[in-house]
C-alpha cells in the first residue's frame, strides 16, 4: 500500500518556515533530571500536568508545527480529557513518537553507541498511528574521540536508522532521522566538522540502500560546534561550519533540516540557529529546529513544579518558541531577550 499523499501531507504541515518542532519526547528518568533541578517531584501526573502546560499554551502553533510525543504522552488527556493528539492537531500541529527505546554500547566498537527499538517497529507504529501520530524520530548517538565513531560505529548506526525510516514510510508515518554527534570532547571545530560529514555520508547511503524517499523525511543532526571542554565558537563560525557540512553531504531533496540544540543553552541554540538562517539563504532545504530543552528550560524554571505558575511558564515558553520562530527568518537579535 502506497501512502505517498499522507506522507506528502505531512511534510506540508511540518516543513514550515516559520514554525520548528517541539521535541517533548524525554524519557521518565531524563524527564526526571529535569524535574529534579527546579525541585518538582516525577510523578505521571506532574509530567502529563507539564506537557499540558505546554501543548495547550495560547497560539503555540503560530510558532511551532509539530510535537514529539513520548509513548506514555501520547497515551494520556489534557485536564479536560481531551486526548493529547487532538489538542496538539487543534493548536494546529502535527502530533509525532520517539520510537528508538534507548541505547548501549556496541558490541566490536569501543566507546560507540547504539540504538534498541528495531525488534516489533512495524507493529509499534501501527498502532502510533491508529492514535494519531503522523511521524516518529529516532536517535542515534556518535561520541567523538581520537578514535570514535569508528567506521564499525558510523555504518552500524547508519543501517538502524535507514530500516528505521524505511519502516516509518511503509506504515504512512514521516520518519525523523537524527544523527546526533555529541558535544562532549576536547575536540576541535575541524574534528567535529569531519566526523558529521562521516556521519551524515554514511546514513545517506544507508537511506539510499533501504530505498527510503527523501522528500518525505526530515534530517535532525547537531550543528557542528567544537566540542564544550574547549569553549564556544561564535554564531557566525557554527554557522559557516555547518552549512559547508551539509553542502558536502546532504541531498537537496530532503525538505527540512530541523537541528537539535545538543547541551546548547536557550540563548545559544536560538542565536546559531539565526546565524544558521542568516548565512544559509541560498540553501536547499529548510534550516529550522527541532529542540527539547532549548526551548523547555525557561518555562519549566519559570514553572518551578508549582500549578500556581502555569500561566508564568506558558508565558517564558511562548516567549522562546516567538524568539525561535524569528530566528527561523534570521530576524533574531539578543536584544530581544529583555524586550
Amino acid at each position: 500500500m502506497s501512502y505517498f499523499r499522507e506522507l506528502q501531507a505531512t511534510i506540508d504541515d511540518l516543513a514550515d518556515p516559520h514554525r520548528g518542532i517541539l521535541a517533548a519526547d524525554e524519557s521518565s528518568g531524563t524527564i526526571a533530571k529535569r524535574f529534579e533541578t527546579v525541585g518538582a517531584e516525577n510523578t505521571e501526573d506532574n509530567r502529563r500536568w507539564y506537557r499540558d502546560m505546554l501543548f495547550s499554551a495560547p497560539e503555540v502553533g503560530k510558532y511551532l508545527s509539530g510535537i514529539i510525543l513520548f509513548e506514555e504522552t501520547l497515551n494520556q488527556t489534557d485536564t479536560h480529557g481531551t486526548p493529547f493528539p487532538e489538542l496538539i492537531v487543534n493548536q494546529g500541529m502535527v502530533p509525532g513518537i520517539k520510537v528508538d527505546l534507548g541505547k548501549g554500547s556496541l558490541p566490536g566498537a569501543s566507546g560507540d553507541m547504539i540504538s534498541y527499538g528495531l525488534d516489533g517497529l512495524a507493529d509499534r507504529l501501527a498502532t502510533y498511528r491508529e492514535r494519531g501520530a503522523r511521524f516518529a524520530k529516532w536517535r542515534s548517538v556518535y561520541p567523538i574521540t581520537d578514535h570514535n565513531p569508528t567506521p564499525l560505529g558510523l555504518s552500524a548506526n547508519a543501517e538502524v536508522l535507514a530500516r528505521y525510516a524505511a519502516e516509518c514510510q511503509a506504515a504512512g508515518i514521516v520518519p525523523i532521522v537524527e544523527p546526533e554527534v555529541l558535544i562532549d570532547g576536547n575536540h576541535s571545530m575541524m574534528r567535529a566538522a569531519r566526523v558529521n560529514e562521516h556521519v551524515w555520508h554514511s546514513v545517506f547511503h544507508a537511506l539510499h540502500q533501504h530505498g527510503v524517499t527523501l522528500e518525505h523525511m526530515i534530517l535532525k543532526p547537531s550543528m557542528v560546534t567544537p566540542g564544550k571542554a574547549i569553549g564556544k565558537a561564535s554564531p557566525d563560525e557554527v554557522a559557516e561550519a555547518t552549512l559547508n557540512s551539509l553542502l558536502r553531504t546532504v541531498p537537496a531533496a530532503v525538505p527540512s533540516i530541523n537541528f537539535l540544540s545538543g547541551g546548547q543553552t536557550p540563548t545559544e541554540a536560538t542565536a546559531n540557529i539565526n546565524a544558521i538562517n542568516q548565512h544559509g539563504t541560498r540553501a536547499p532545504w529548510l534550516l529550522s529546529i527541532s529542540f527539547a530543552r532549548a526551548l523547555q528550560e525557561p518555562a519549566l524554571e519559570a514553572w518551578g513544579g508549582k500549578p500556581e505558575n502555569h500561566d508564568r511558564a506558558q508565558a517564558a515558553f511562548l516567549k522562546r518558541a516567538r524568539l525561535n520562530s524569528l530566528a527561523l527568518q534570521g530576524e533574531y537579535s539578543e536584544d530581544m531577550e529583555n524586550r
